[in-house]
Parts: C-alpha cells; sequence; structure tokens
C-alpha cells in the first residue's frame, strides 16, 4: 500500500502537533512495510529524501515571503504533485488551508482526513476568518471519503453537525523512562523546583491567563515558557512580563529528550490548550510523568479524568502554584494513572495500528478498479449485501 500524509510542514518535526505526529506515524507505518511519502515544505531544516525509511518530497512553500496566503499555495504544491503519483491512501492532517483545493484531490485514491479541532473558534482569528474556517471545515468534509477524530468530544460534533461517521483515532506518545538532571544546568534549574507551559503562542493557548497567574503568585520560583516568541502575541507576553525575572521565556525547543526532562523534574506543568481534540504536547507530558495543572474544559478532562489539577482564571493557576509540591508525595496517584494510560490506551504502537486497521479497511471497501480512457482510474464501491 502506498500512502501520502498532506497537510503538515514536515517531518522530523520542528513545528507541532500534527507534525509530531506525523512523524511516528509515518516512521511506523513505513517498519511495518508500507510505502509512505511525507510532504514537507521546501525550506524545512531537513533536506534530506528519505528519513527513517520514509519517503521526504519537498514542496515549494511561499509562507516566509507570503504570510498565511503563502500556506495556501503550499497546500496546494502538494496536492499538485500528489496527482502526478498513484497512492492507495491519502491521509490529510487538518483542513485550514488544504481543504479549499479539495477538489483536486485524485479520485483513485482514498481521501482521509484528520478533522483536528474546532478551528474555528481560535481567538487570534478575527471573525471574517472564522467564517472561513468553518466553511474550509465544511469543504474537507465534502472532499473526504472518510473522516478521523483525536477526540471522542471531536466525533461527538462531526456527528451532530454533518451527520458523518468518523473513526477514533487519538495521538500517542512513549513513556519516558530515563531522566538524566544534567539537562537542567543548561537553564540553571534544580529539580522541582520550577514550573512550566510548553505551547504555541496563542490566545486560545491560555499562555497570558497562566503567566497573569505566575505573577498573581508572587513566587521567585522559576517559570519557563517553552515556544517560539516569534509573532505578534509572543512579542506582546514577552512585554507584559517582562518586569517578572522569574518567567522565562526558552524559544522553541524541538528536542525530545531535552523536553521530557524539563518535564519530568518540573513542580507543575501547565497544559492551557481550549481548542482541538487530544493533544500531542498533553500526552507527552503525562509520558513524562509531569504533575499536570489543565485548563477546564471538556477535551483535557476527557484524557485526563480526576488525574490532573485543573484551572479555568489567573487565580486559580495562582493557587496551584502556591499550593501543589509534586515531591510531597501527594499527587503520586495522577501520575501513576497518567502512565498507565500512557501504556495501555495512548500507546505509538496502538495508534500506528489503529491507522493501518483504517487504511486497510478503507482501501478493501473499493474492490473493483476499472481503467477509463484517460488513463486515470474510476472505482467502484461494492457494499457487502447490496
Amino acid at each position: 500500500m502506498r500512502i501520502a500524509i498532506i497537510g503538515t510542514r514536515g517531518i522530523p518535526n520542528h513545528y507541532g502537533g500534527f507534525e509530531q505526529c506525523a512523524e511516528y506515524l509515518a516512521a511506523g507505518l513505513a517498519k511495518k512495510g508500507y510505502e509512505v511519502v511525507v510532504y514537507n515544505s521546501h525550506n524545512h531544516p531537513y533536506q534530506e529524501k528519505d528519513w527513517n525509511g520514509v519517503e521526504i518530497r519537498h514542496c515549494y512553500d511561499p509562507e516566509f515571503k507570503l504570510g498565511t496566503i503563502g500556506q495556501f499555495l503550499y497546500d496546494l504544491n502538494c496536492i499538485k504533485d500528489v496527482r502526478k503519483d498513484k497512492f492507495d491512501v491519502i491521509l490529510q492532517l487538518g483542513y485550514t488551508s488544504g481543504s479549499v483545493w479539495g477538489w483536486l484531490l485524485p479520485r483513485n485514491a482514498v481521501v482521509t482526513t484528520n478533522m483536528d479541532g474546532m478551528e474555528w473558534k481560535r481567538q487570534k482569528y478575527s471573525k471574517p476568518v472564522q467564517k472561513f474556517l468553518q466553511f474550509a471545515e465544511k469543504l474537507a468534509v465534502r472532499y473526504s471519503d472518510h473522516l478521523i477524530a483525536d477526540s471522542v468530544e471531536i466525533q461527538r460534533y462531526l456527528s451532530g453537525k454533518y451527520h458523518k461517521p468518523s473513526t477514533y483515532i487519538p495521538y500517542g506518545a512513549i513513556v519516558f523512562e530515563q531522566p538524566n538532571t544534567s539537562i537542567l544546568a543548561d537553564f540553571e534549574l534544580e529539580p522541582y523546583n520550577y514550573d512550566m507551559l510548553i505551547a504555541r503562542m496563542e490566545p486560545e493557548n491560555s499562555v497570558e491567563i497562566i503567566l497573569d497567574g505566575v505573577a498573581k503568585s508572587n513566587l521567585n520560583r522559576k517559570f519557563l515558557v517553552v515556544g517560539c516568541t516569534d509573532n505578534t502575541f509572543g512579542t506582546y507576553l514577552k512585554d507584559k512580563f517582562k518586569d517578572h525575572h522569574n518567567i522565562i521565556f526558552c524559544g522553541g525547543i524541538y528536542d525530545m529528550g531535552k523536553l521530557n526532562n524539563l518535564r519530568y523534574h518540573s513542580n507543575v506543568y501547565f497544559h492551557g490548550h481550549t481548542v482541538g481534540g487530544t493533544n500531542p504536547s498533553l500526552l507527552e507530558a503525562m509520558a513524562s510523568n509531569s504533575l499536570i495543572c489543565s485548563h477546564n474544559n471538556k477535551f483535557n478532562k476527557a484524557i485526563l479524568g480526576d488525574d490532573a489539577l485543573y484551572f479555568a482564571n489567573a487565580d486559580e493557576v495562582a493557587h496551584s502554584l502556591i499550593a501543589a509540591v509534586k515531591s510531597s508525595g501527594v499527587y503520586n496517584k495522577f501520575l501513576v494513572n497518567n502512565k498507565d494510560k500512557i501504556n495501555n490506551i495512548y500507546t505509538c504502537e496502538n495508534i500506528i495500528n489503529s491507522y493501518a486497521s483504517h487504511f486497510e479497511s478503507i482501501v478493501l471497501e473499493r474492490t473493483k478498479v476499472y481503467p477509463n480512457v484517460s488513463g486515470r482510474t474510476e472505482v467502484a464501491l461494492v457494499l457487502e449485501n447490496s
């Protein structure tokens, strides 16, 4: 089976959740013997044509010149290249800038789309952009043969709004088993004597609320903010909290070994994501033995249940910072239960197997293939017991 993965900036991950998903998924599928092609931005830091048995194809990405409109053109360039090849499955990760080109996706491949979260709810977008994203979501549903939901809440949403079934496949993580305190010296940190968050600098990730809580707590304990600040909101946050010397903006860190150690040795790890389904960074925090204080919403609670602290405002952030001491052992049950979830539910192996099973089943549905006069293929869907 030949599988194309589109919709990301590429692998190995240097950006975010979908890229992390594409990274372990592509490598896992290739290891199973599938032919996997991942589309990368032409200016991705990794410029080789092969990565862990996965073919990498670089397509021109003008985002660095044109901004957001460049994302749309990059997705178009990827789809144009997909049309030149023959794939059994096209996995589309997200729809924000790609679904407008959905009508161009080749008909001789089965298109399955991971619908991500409710992108149109993101606070960073203006009302017109939010309206467009609602339209883009509809297009993704229309032009996809199958839908994937990474959260049961997203699955319910898709069923209720579009009356279409979706396959529930969450993200996965690997339990971190080899902590090493040496990395802490690079940041002048001591184990369990700092708190942190990892997020893109976007309003809907509650970064400002969390940092307001840090300021309200009046603690001198260091607080690490891991995430690229080279955008308007990131610049705003750095300026707003410039006088709070315990708040340290570290920029983006993509070395998983460093991230795992920082999470493992932190006191409280804050997860502020409010839009979307199962966020990969949350699973990675659970896998890294983090004491998690999460934004109180249905997406996060569906994963964490009773095994986390929760906040809805800056006062609750401050309270958690003051009251929670990870090394006290009071929260050991949280840590054990979250680790068990990673070992038994959100394993990378389970996720890779789920995607492989999904691909096999949706290709199997198309059991009769007839070549037409143009050389392309028309596929007849044969339904059992019809």
